[in-house]
């Protein structure tokens, strides 16, 4: 399966639907808390030229939100 990053804040409903989602649907993931550790958001500033989360990398694809893309990566994760 294509390995699935999610970069994330605490206090991102967003991000926590998006979490859920993935749970919800057996998928892994690996979460990046941008509020602990500010590398991971100096990592979505250099993916997507902004600071916002989520950000949801698929493969070699990169997403920036979750509730607008969730046709885009539950089709690309085959989810039904």
């Amino acid at each position: 399966m294509t390995a699935v990053k999610i970069y994330t804040i605490p206090t991102c409903s967003d991000c926590t639907f998006a979490k859920r989602y993935f749970k919800e649907h057996n998928i892994s993931y690996e979460d990046y808390n941008c509020e602990e550790n500010l590398d991971y958001a100096i990592e979505v500033k250099k993916l997507t030229g902004k600071q916002i989360v989520p950000t949801i990398v698929i493969g070699d694809q990169v997403f920036i939100g979750f509730a607008e893309n969730l046709n885009k990566i539950s089709e690309l994760l085959k989810i039904q």
